[in-house]
């Protein structure tokens, strides 16, 4: 009769799950760099890298500069000769007129499998959502201006800057996700809303 000995001694390897290696430009060179650093340093175990592109405010360059960085990650020792799982552009669609090269730009991302982040009318709102539940029409102006009335995250208009600890993305997404439920009831049929109460 052969006697239990209960489980093998013998160890088994650890395996780490690979960290998947997001490339994201933004189209501000303050709000939007400082909030996705700020994320970053959240989520340490996601390594994000964060690069400008060149001409802020035209999301056409943003774009080709994006897709200029993707084709050149594997060849460059500063992207650790790899390439990145995902490339994003996070664009403000603006509001009430449009940027003029947004059309041409969200066209030239898909052709090269860069996602696109767009916020409308602007970043600010996405921000003003970490502290205040919003629903309606805004334009960037009124977005801009109530975050900088709500004096909560240190936001000014004229230095484009907000304070270190500016909300976390789960309240933005709450915001969002009842201002959304709100449009929905009140246009059915419709996926998106516009946001107001600025």
């Amino acid at each position: 009769m052969g006697v239990n000995r209960g489980k093998p001694l013998k160890r088994t390897k650890g395996v780490r799950p690979e960290q998947r290696r997001f490339l994201i430009y933004c189209e501000g060179a303050c709000t939007e760099d400082q909030y996705f650093k700020g994320l970053r340093t959240d989520l340490r175990s996601l390594p994000v890298a964060i690069c400008l592109g060149g001409e802020h405010g035209e999301p056409k360059s943003l774009v080709r500069a994006a897709i200029d960085h993707q084709k050149r990650a594997p060849h460059s020792a500063g992207d650790r000769w790899t390439e990145y799982d995902e490339v994003w552009c996070v664009i403000d669609v603006e509001a009430p007129v449009p940027h003029e090269g947004l059309t041409a730009a969200l066209k030239l991302a898909r052709q090269h499998g860069v996602e696109v982040a767009l916020s409308n009318p602007c970043f600010e709102l996405w921000l003003l959502l970490h502290f205040k539940d919003m629903s309606g029409y805004c334009t960037s102006a009124a977005a801009q201006r109530a975050l900088e009335r709500l004096d909560t995250c240190g936001y000014s208009v004229d230095r484009k800057v907000c304070a270190p600890d500016m909300g976390r993305p789960s309240s933005a997404r709450r915001c969002c996700g009842s201002g959304r439920r709100r449009g929905m009831r009140t246009n059915p049929g419709r996926t998106s809303t516009g946001w107001s109460g600025c």
